[in-house]
């Protein structure tokens, strides 16, 4: 082929392997090589993208998707190589969701996100760098070591999927599964350049997701385009009974929906007739110049695709920091309260009464910004002080929600605005300050309080030659929406085509 593989993204490769251009393991064993050389160059913590990688266990998938094809069956997604993050369980590599807590854990099953990926034929090329149990906003915060930004190394990726954003925008994969709790697909997709979606909560499973906040997180997909993420999304969708909390809707082909036409649009006008809001509360004063600049000019792109551009108002985004750190840190001193070097988990040695054996275990197993939550979280739960955090702040995530359903009610059919204050800030330039960590969270945290699906677009380049990512946000179930203006913006634009260097 005339443009190397690890160039091409999804679609691009499901027609090459389809047309018999390239096998599955042909594919599989340029990645693996391509990820075995940067290795051998500078370490595997250079860019820090990968945890765990099986080139055998690779390649067997490799095969079985190639002896699939050659039984006659066939589909977009059949030997295609994408990447994992480490918060989804796996049979057949580690599962550590970046901390030493579950150092060396190898699960019995598979996760269903990973399951009806491997079913659709994809093929695994590994394990991928996060947050310790997806807390954190920049991926410093893994117990391994940080994730870097393939456009600067001195700079973060964005968190907590930032070794999927890494290894997707250093071309190391086609494209990687993440999570979304506050932001944690979006965030690290602008600031490294591709294009993530977070769905509505409840359209894919959580079943075999090491938890984190049971009501916020949510898995989705990371690629290059759009077009790519419909594919995967799609895969992944869909009712499953093992996950009381998974909506009851079945597969979606969001590929279709998203090729699906407007009424009224024509072939230089695709939005022909949409309305997209911009909330005031999205541009504030303090908004970085660059990424202002960015997000104008693809904006203006939108317009010229035929949208209309409407003044809106989310008058509660202010309020989406503190309710997300009432409500996830409590979630997550729950959920991680069976990690006690008993049930599960790390287990000091030596150690003195049953006491000891967990106070040990789980100052050994959890990193500081986890500790950090759990005793934030067990504190708003703690008698007398449930009422006045807790429950404020479930009723606070009622109010944010009825402030989307009245825009799109009212004044327009998708919001769209900031994905972060800024670009991409230096490693550890905020590490003795993790509340301005929390603060980068400001845009995306109401979408993922209201359960609403979510995107990151490449929208251009600010200081530094660094990516900005424009944020979509739709109505429930409205993932297909998203995804077709996503699509015309990319197909008018090449922001997403290009590559750090």
């Amino acid at each position: 082929m005339s443009t190397e593989l690890h160039d091409l993204g999804v679609a691009a490769l499901g027609q090459a392997l389809a047309s018999r251009q390239v096998s599955a393991t042909e594919l599989a064993g340029a990645l693996l090589a391509r990820q075995a050389a940067l290795d051998s160059q500078c370490g595997p913590s250079s860019l820090g993208a990968y945890l765990a990688v099986d080139a055998e266990a690779t390649l067997a998938q490799a095969r079985r998707a190639d002896q699939r094809r050659a039984d006659g069956e066939s589909g977009p997604l059949l030997g295609v190589p994408i990447a994992h993050k480490d918060i989804f369980v796996t049979r057949d590599w580690p599962t550590t969701a970046g901390s030493k807590m579950l150092a060396g854990y190898r699960s019995p099953f598979d996760a269903t996100v990973v399951e009806r990926l491997a079913a659709a034929g994809t093929v695994t090329l590994g394990k991928l760098n996060c947050d310790e149990f997806a807390m954190g906003s920049s991926n410093e915060h893994s117990a391994f070591f940080p994730a870097r930004n393939p456009w600067d190394l001195s700079r973060i990726p964005g968190g907590s999927s930032g070794g999927s954003a890494v290894a997707v925008a250093a071309r190391l994969a086609p494209a990687a599964t993440g999570t979304d709790t506050g932001g944690s697909i979006r965030q690290p997709a602008a600031f490294c350049g591709i294009t993530g979606i977070k769905p509505t909560y409840g359209v894919c499973s959580r079943y075999g997701m090491v938890a984190f906040a049971s009501s916020l997180d949510q898995a989705g997909v990371m690629a290059r385009s759009a077009e790519d993420c419909a594919l995967l999304l799609g895969a992944m969708s869909g009712f499953d009974e093992r996950d009381a909390t998974s909506a009851e809707r079945p597969p979606q082909d969001y590929r279709a929906q998203m090729l699906a036409p407007r009424d009224g649009a024509s072939a230089s006008r695709p939005l022909a007739g949409l309305r997209i809001g911009l909330p005031a509360e999205f541009f504030p004063p303090a908004l970085a110049a660059d990424v202002n600049g960015a997000l104008r000019g693809a904006l203006a792109a939108l317009e010229k695709l035929g949208a209309t551009l409407v003044d809106v108002s989310l008058p509660r985004t202010a309020l989406a920091i503190p309710v997300y750190y009432v409500i996830a840190p409590a979630e997550a001193s729950s959920n991680l309260s069976r990690f006690d070097g008993v049930r599960y988990g790390h287990r000091a040695e030596p150690h003195g009464d049953l006491m000891d054996l967990y106070k040990k275990s789980r100052s050994e197993g959890f990193g500081p910004e986890v500790q950090r939550r759990i005793v934030i979280g067990t504190y708003v739960l703690s008698h007398g002080y449930y009422d006045a955090y807790y429950l404020q702040a479930q009723k606070l995530r009622r109010m944010i929600a009825d402030d989307f359903s009245r825009c799109f009610a009212e004044r327009c059919d998708v919001i769209a605005g900031p994905v972060a204050p800024s670009v991409a800030w230096k490693i550890g330039e905020r590490s003795d300050d993790p509340v301005q960590d929390y603060l980068a969270d400001i845009f995306t945290l109401p979408a993922s309080l209201a359960g609403l699906p979510g995107m990151s677009v490449p929208a251009g380049f600010g200081e530094a030659g660094l990516p900005v990512g424009l944020q979509l946000i739709g109505r429930h179930f409205a993932e297909g929406q998203l995804l077709h203006v996503a699509h015309a913006l990319q197909q008018a634009t090449d922001w997403h085509l290009r590559s750090p260097k």
